[in-house]
């Protein structure tokens, strides 16, 4: 059996961790980490208590760097769902991953139709040289762009050097009207609004033709065969992994 901690436990994406984690044959769960009336408050004092194989951390931006250090410098594998990790943080974590041997997974979107999106759209940023990202998500949603955004833009610039081609000198009225200037010059929308949980489109363009490839999720329930899949890959890889393209 693969012994679970789950950090943010009485979380929305925690509480459906913890249940996806409850049904599965192969794991059992050993600790509810949360600062508001968890099992345990910390993840020292959960790692003091019961033997942790893997963590899954869905917390806060501001919180997840120090987690996962916590974590990487004392042997517990993660696999991480909280977005807000800076690029710099991300290979400074892949770094200590690889020193300590220590498995560590981090997914921005753990929906299998937003990853095959992502695939998607790398696909076609080969075949277009204009694109934006357009991604909406429910108003208590703190860190924007979204880490689904962010890695999707990383995954189309490594096959197009400028997704802007062509456009004139753009004069801003009011700032932030083009949104956020990302990895090649793809522009990333953020949309925070009561109503949606979490949507992408990616439009492209070029003359006389335009391509959207868009994903909705509806319901928390639709990630957790992904961070399954996750858990037990970390179970048998004490390796680093950033997005779940990557095992699938």
């Amino acid at each position: 059996m693969i012994n679970i901690a789950v950090c943010g436990a009485n979380g929305k994406m925690g509480q459906e961790v913890i249940k996806a984690v409850r049904t599965a044959d192969d794991m059992t769960l050993v600790a509810r980490i949360d600062i508001n009336n968890g099992q345990f408050a910390t993840i020292k004092d959960a790692k003091d208590s019961v033997d942790i194989d893997i963590l899954v951390d869905f917390t806060q931006p501001q919180a997840i760097y120090e987690n996962a250090l916590y974590c990487l410098n004392n042997n517990i594998n993660m696999v991480i769902g909280t977005t807000g990790l800076s690029d710099s943080q991300i290979d400074e974590l892949k770094k200590l991953s690889e020193t300590t041997n220590t498995g560590c997974l981090i997914a921005p979107n753990f929906s299998t139709g937003a990853v095959l999106m992502m695939k998607f759209a790398q696909m076609a940023a080969k075949y277009f040289n204009n694109a934006e990202i357009i991604e909406l998500h429910h108003n208590q949603k703190k860190d924007a762009p979204s880490g689904t955004a962010v890695k999707t833009a990383a995954m189309m610039a490594e096959v197009n050097d400028n997704l802007a081609s062509g456009n004139c000198a753009e004069t801003e009225t009011i700032e932030g009207a083009r949104g956020a200037n990302s990895y090649n010059n793809i522009h990333i929308h953020s949309v925070r609004m009561p109503g949606f949980m979490a949507s992408q489109e990616v439009v492209f363009g070029s003359n006389g033709q335009t391509l959207k490839i868009r994903h909705d999720s509806t319901d928390r329930e639709c990630y957790m065969p992904g961070v399954l899949l996750a858990i037990r890959y970390v179970s048998e890889h004490k390796s680093f992994v950033y997005g779940l393209d990557n095992i699938l």
